[in-house]
């Protein structure tokens, strides 16, 4: 079986090192050793500033809404994951979707100002697949109208935008850490903050608010990450490198090996660097998408279709018209790509989408 991802693992002998010192320590959570560890590597690698660790990607975007204190209208994206649209709603803010552009799949930032109201706090946009979005449009926009930036920034792990960490932009960027991301922690995301002062209102809403033992000082939830966690965060480090270039090879060979096949590709931003976090392709239409989907499935392939379907329809959000979205969804498909992916295992995939299109 094919499917659309795998987690890499680490020799077990290494993880298990990790954890044999956590049986020791018997600190098992509650930002232990390494926790902190984890999170000054992280900050090392990545070379960013303001970071912490948290329990999940979702968290880390619900911490960043109520860190900016976002009410009212937030502009965002409706091509991105479901976790994306739901936090807003969930932390009681209302999704203004913007359509998004139609080589990039990023938010439309031409189309953002003509969707900004007296009631609009915010924008939350997603670097789609890791591709950044048009980051100094995007910012000139929010310094204008006065609006914060949030980038849902899940994909983008070591993507670099201008030669910084694209972590490094917006009021807040938010990544996820899961198991099916190029670096995971099993469960888990990060949250980078624009300034020392806002990381300090983060750390202390990551753990129910408390600024020391007996002192609550914001409101805050349980957002911390266990040591279980940064241990697998840890031991998968050292092959950061090694996973990057095999990936990018991979990349590589689907565009090669699919240079006949009738699809488009992702446009990335000439400006940024680009992880392979996923491999996108862009059928005609609908149904040549479900047609190659059912031959892909009928031998034990599974591609996805991210993101599927436009989060403008979901029933908890106001109907808009974001039709390019809405069309985008329909036809984008994801292909298999991980790290224990083999170059066979590529070809095969290939020669059954081709062969579906010459049908």
């Amino acid at each position: 079986m094919i499917q659309v991802t795998k987690p890499f693992l680490p020799p077990i002998e290494e993880y298990l090192a990790y954890v044999r010192d956590i049986w020791d320590r018997q600190w098992l959570t509650n930002n232990g050793p390494l926790v902190n560890h984890l999170e000054l590597r992280l900050k090392e690698h990545l070379d960013v500033k303001h970071m912490v660790f948290v329990n999940n990607g979702t968290t880390a975007l619900q911490i960043a809404i109520k860190a900016l204190e976002l009410t009212g209208e937030v502009i965002t994206t409706p091509f991105s994951f479901v976790a994306t649209t739901s936090s807003l709603v969930w932390e009681g803010c209302k999704p203004v979707f913007v359509d998004i552009d139609p080589e990039t799949f990023n938010i439309d930032p031409s189309k953002i100002e003509a969707a900004i109201t007296n009631e609009t706090t915010g924008i939350l946009a997603t670097h789609v697949y890791g591709n950044p979005c048009a980051i100094d449009q995007i910012q000139a926009i929010a310094n204008k109208h006065n609006l914060k930036v949030i980038y849902d920034a899940a994909h983008c792990f070591g993507t670099l935008y201008k030669g910084q960490s694209v972590f490094s932009y917006g009021d807040i960027s938010t990544l996820s850490l899961h198991a099916t991301k190029t670096f995971h922690t099993i469960e888990g995301g990060a949250i980078f903050a624009s300034t020392a002062e806002l990381l300090k209102k983060i750390a202390y809403m990551r753990n129910f608010g408390f600024s020391n033992v007996d002192q609550i000082s914001d409101l805050g939830i349980n957002g911390k990450n266990s040591e279980f966690h940064a241990a697998m965060g840890l031991a998968n480090l050292p092959y950061l490198d090694s996973i990057s270039q095999y990936r990018k090879d991979l990349y590589s060979y689907y565009d090669e090996r699919l240079s006949t096949l009738e699809v488009r590709r992702l446009k990335l931003n000439p400006k940024a660097t680009f992880n392979y976090a996923y491999y996108p392709i862009v059928f005609a239409n609908e149904e040549k998408l479900l047609m190659s989907i059912e031959e892909l499935n009928n031998n034990r392939i599974y591609p996805r279709r991210y993101f599927y379907p436009s989060l403008d329809t979901l029933r908890y959000v106001d109907a808009s018209s974001c039709p390019i979205a809405n069309d985008m969804s329909k036809r984008v498909l994801c292909l298999p790509l991980y790290n224990n992916l083999s170059f066979e295992e590529v070809d095969f995939v290939c020669r059954i989408l081709l062969r579906v299109q010459n049908n």
